[in-house]
């Protein structure tokens, strides 16, 4: 069957949360399926569609800002009542739009996610859950990390509730009652939960994951543990998953998966066998896709997938043909269709430009009056910073409600700025000034008209901490700018993992003073990525951590009044030891700090830098040589007489330049981790090896690894 088209955007609403958008069950065998969207505005906005125009059935008023919407009702029946979550409030209307429940919960933050089964109510605010059966309170949980997303097992199938949340420690969690039933491991964050098919397949105990990273798999959970089904990775590189809906849209009997990004990629995954799910087509929209859902919603008989995007854009991909078939009649009717909705937008565009005018001038008069108050129009920005396994970069996505006009980048740390290719916005860099603690990045991006989205891509320096901060100016008038800011940290390139290598030679630096569980634990969200905020519940943790750039790991295990840290790297160890002693001095604490190097873990740490030297190397030198490759063959015409190995730069110039541009300063990087790795091992002996370093340097030009290895025994 031909693939879903481009039926175009039925309306606007304000900006959207994930997850916030449903369509209402049809209520007779042909009828079409009503829309049903909440905003950041508080409003909730239910339409149908007629002839492709959006048909108004109710709006509520504005209020709080709508973080998720729900559909529920009796179990087995249409689930048609409409439920959302406003701040730490849960309120029911009914498809009509008349509200027949306010539920105010006795949580302290917001909720940030919600599931309704039957009678029971599952809600969870940053890191609490809560579970109620007709608003009465039941069951109490508090995780050990961030909850993105909660779901229960459907009641009628696995004949008991069984929630599952969705935490950024890269865990499902599945409770039973108020406590920890088991924790199911999954490749990456998970942002979004889904019941299999719908309903959890067969068995009612599948269920889909999407993550922060772009992985998508099915897992198993049993009563027992779960069952890992598939896992497809994220090859093609696209934005973290945002929403999933099973929907069978291409009308064969067995449901496909409807994925959303948040990188506006929309894509349809469907299935050969039970366990193989293939990409069978994909949709770029031009923001990220907060809510997708499947079913018929513009004409009976025609299925479509509705997307609602961040900005509140609702588009639709229909199954229904676009060119019909059949006489100069039929034709001439569509024609004259076109054309009444033609002078309909004509006539809409035109009142919209003079309420525009009139608003301005209103605007301008105010502005020059005795009482004028100048007021900063306010504007929402979603961003989302993230750090890539693949290539060790950080990723910062800029997503606004109204058009870009220009980003300026700020930091004051040394990094680098990577090529993204989807970034059409022009860059041009400031001069910085060379004072200590002042700028080392300036950079500003000019976005083309009508860019909502920008990504960029940076590289850290690990040892050198401190903030990067993006001044985002959208086109808006009177002129406006926000600040966003984030934090590089001391490691700033190592990642949450399940588990290490314990076989590795490693490096151990221990700390006992008269410190709190909480104070430590603070010290090291200062110094680590993904550690959750608030200090773990119980008296001791540990973390395992890898470097994505080089490989090497990282084990914390700490409590009250100790901490011992363990790395094959000893440069890691040396940034914990210099951050941890500076920030227990800033607090007057004493620490006393020991620690054991092991010599083989720096012969091991070079045999893991020395394959990527090397392949940085031969990339420079190849690159070096194809300005004078090609001038040969201008002057020869032809290059037969060369090498293979010459020619096949030749062949390969293109990739190679490409390869080299996205990534400026990866010799750089390398050459100085093995410089940090020299002059750390020696400091841990108390001796001063800097005047040694330009010999290293040429040692690393020889690309030796031998003569490397010697020279650090040696010296």
């Amino acid at each position: 069957p031909a693939g879903p088209v481009n039926r175009g955007v039925f309306r606007q609403v304000g900006v959207t949360a994930q997850k916030t958008m449903r369509l209402l069950p049809a209520s007779g065998k042909k009828a079409t399926q009503k829309v049903v969207v909440g905003d950041q505005d508080g409003v909730i906005t239910c339409f149908g569609i007629k002839k492709g125009e959006a048909v108004p059935v109710f709006k509520t008023l504005p209020g709080q800002k709508i973080s998720r919407l729900e559909l529920g009702g009796a179990l087995n029946t249409p689930q048609e009542k409409i439920f959302v979550a406003t701040g730490s409030e849960v309120r029911g209307f009914t498809k009509r739009g008349k509200q027949f429940l306010s539920f105010e919960t006795n949580l302290t933050e917001s909720i940030k996610a919600m599931y309704i089964s039957g009678a029971d109510l599952f809600l969870c605010a940053s890191y609490i859950y809560n579970h109620y059966c007709d608003c009465k309170d039941q069951h109490y949980y508090l995780s050990g990390d961030k909850i993105s997303d909660v779901l229960c097992l459907p009641v009628d199938k696995v004949n008991c509730i069984t929630p599952v949340l969705a935490c950024q420690d890269r865990v499902l969690r599945v409770l039973q009652g108020s406590d920890l039933l088991y924790e199911a491991e999954v490749p990456g964050p998970p942002t979004v939960l889904a019941l299999n098919n719908g309903n959890g397949g067969g068995s009612g105990e599948e269920i889909v994951y999407g993550t922060s990273d772009g992985k998508l798999g099915l897992i198993q959970i049993t009563g027992s543990k779960p069952i890992p089904k598939w896992e497809i990775g994220n090859e093609k590189k696209r934005g973290g998953i945002l929403c999933i809906d099973s929907f069978d849209i291409l009308g064969d009997g067995v449901k496909e998966l409807l994925v959303g990004r948040d990188d506006g990629m929309l894509e349809i995954y469907n299935f050969e066998s039970a366990d193989d799910p293939g990409l069978r087509y994909d949709h770029a929209l031009s923001e990220s896709i907060a809510s997708v859902q499947g079913g018929c919603v513009g004409k009976d008989g025609y299925d479509e997938i509705l997307a609602s995007t961040y900005s509140g854009w609702l588009t639709g991909l229909t199954t229904e043909p676009v060119h019909r078939e059949g006489g100069s009649g039929e034709e001439l009717k569509l024609s004259q269709e076109m054309q009444s909705k033609i002078s309909s937008l004509r006539n809409e565009l035109e009142h919209l430009q003079i309420k525009v005018l009139q608003e301005r001038e209103k605007y301008q008069q105010s502005s020059q009056s005795n009482t004028a108050v100048s007021s900063v129009p306010a504007f929402n920005v979603n961003d989302k910073f993230t750090l890539n396994k693949d290539d060790a970069s950080y990723s910062l996505i800029l997503e606004v409600q109204t058009a870009i006009d220009n980003v300026l980048v700020q930091s004051d740390v040394p990094i680098d700025l990577l090529d993204v290719d989807k970034n059409s916005a022009v860059v041009s860099f400031s001069s910085c000034d060379s004072e200590p603690n002042s700028n080392f990045l300036l950079a500003t991006y000019r976005c083309q008209a009508n860019t909502t989205r920008l990504e960029l891509k940076v590289r850290s320096i690990e040892g050198q901490y401190g903030t990067l901060q993006a001044y985002v100016t959208p086109r808006i008038q009177p002129k406006t700018c926000q600040v966003h800011q984030y934090q590089i940290k001391p490691l700033s390139l190592h990642q949450r993992t399940h588990s290490i290598d314990h076989d590795r030679p490693m490096n151990t630096l221990t700390l006992k003073g008269q410190f709190s569980f909480a104070e430590i634990h603070s010290w090291v969200v200062f110094c680590l990525p993904e550690v959750p905020e608030k200090a773990p519940a119980g008296e001791s943790i540990t973390f395992y951590f890898e470097n994505t750039f080089l490989g090497t790991q990282l084990e914390s295990t700490y409590r009250k009044g100790e901490g011992c840290f363990k790395s094959d790297n000893i440069s890691t160890i040396s940034i914990l030891k210099d951050v941890l002693s500076k920030e227990a001095t800033k607090r007057k604490i004493n620490l006393n700090i020991s620690y054991d190097i092991n010599e083989e873990s720096v012969r091991h740490t070079l045999k893991l830098i020395h394959p990527k030297l090397e392949y940085q190397q031969l990339l420079a030198k190849k690159v070096h040589l194809i300005d004078a490759l090609r001038e040969l063959q201008v002057h020869e015409g032809n290059v037969d007489f060369l090498l293979p190995k010459y020619r096949s730069i030749l062949e390969e110039a293109d990739q190679l330049l490409e390869e080299y541009k996205r990534q400026p300063a990866h010799l750089e990087r390398l050459y100085g981790m093995i410089t940090d790795l020299f002059i750390d091992k020696f400091k841990f002996k108390g001796t001063n090896v800097k005047t040694k370093v330009p010999l290293l340097l040429e040692i690393l030009d020889g690309c030796d690894q031998d003569g490397l290895i010697a020279f650090f025994e040696a010296a």
